[in-house]
């Protein structure tokens, strides 16, 4: 196990991911990780906050060690989407050559600690270290792949399939299994799903009702959401039979 220091010396161990599909630890070898961690500062946040705004300029990407993060776009008629929640041993790499400025919000759901690497700090790591570079290539396609893979499912499962679609993706990021059950370990508004799916948050109250009333999901008494039948959420959602959409691309 890798150990990390800040500026003051406090050692930061390497975050938890439990080698989830998708996370940083199941791309990068440690070796990696550790030239990644030598030029990052560490920053905690409290609940609520924001890293940056959607039109900040993009100084450095955001490896995130403890917490999760929420990434929002606002659109021109002043509504918002909900594009991701991110969690620990995730990064945000909203950086590319020809835009220099963020395309969407960062805000923090509760107390968040990222580790901050600068821009040309990632760019001379990856000059001096050509499997690094290769490395990152590869998780710059894998966000790809799971961008495409939600688009596809937005855009042609219709409201059903795409509220289905994002309850497994939930079910991949944050699910913890309860027997035959799938408890979603986080909290999420019908307006935030509502967000997420594209929708408004009446449309989404009318899908959740008939999908509890038909025995697929209900809430606990903690207010989760609890997926019950999840072999029926896939059949809503369209997915193919065959394995052509793992889990590292099928979550949020």
């Amino acid at each position: 196990m890798s150990i990390y220091y800040d500026s003051n010396s406090a050692k930061i161990k390497r975050p938890d991911s439990n080698r989830r599909p998708g996370s940083l630890g199941t791309v990068f070898t440690d070796e990696q990780l550790d030239l990644l961690a030598s030029v990052m500062h560490i920053k905690k946040y409290s609940a609520g906050t924001h890293l940056f705004w959607e039109g900040d300029e993009a100084i450095a990407v955001y490896w995130i060690l403890k917490g999760r993060i929420k990434l929002r776009k606002s659109t021109s008629d002043g509504k918002d989407l909900l594009l991701s929640i991110l969690q620990p041993d995730d990064m945000i790499a909203d950086i590319d050559t020809w835009d220099t400025s963020h395309r969407y919000t960062a805000e923090t759901i509760d107390e968040v600690e990222v580790g901050i690497i600068p821009r040309l700090q990632l760019e001379m790591l990856m000059c001096k270290h050509g499997d690094f570079a290769y490395r990152y290539a590869m998780w710059m396609g894998l966000l790809q792949r799971k961008t495409e893979s939600k688009l596809r499912d937005l855009l042609m499962g219709g409201k059903n399939g795409a509220l289905a679609s994002t309850l497994i993706r939930l079910c991949n990021s944050f699910g913890e299994r309860e027997k035959e059950q799938i408890r979603i370990n986080i909290k999420l508004t019908n307006n935030e799903l509502a967000e997420l799916v594209g929708t408004t948050r009446e449309g989404v109250n009318r899908l959740l009702a008939s999908m509890k009333k038909e025995g697929i999901v209900n809430n606990n008494d903690s207010g989760f959401i609890v997926v019950t039948n999840l072999q029926a959420l896939k059949d809503m959602a369209g997915c193919p039979l065959c394995p052509t959409c793992p889990n590292e691309i099928c979550r949020l």
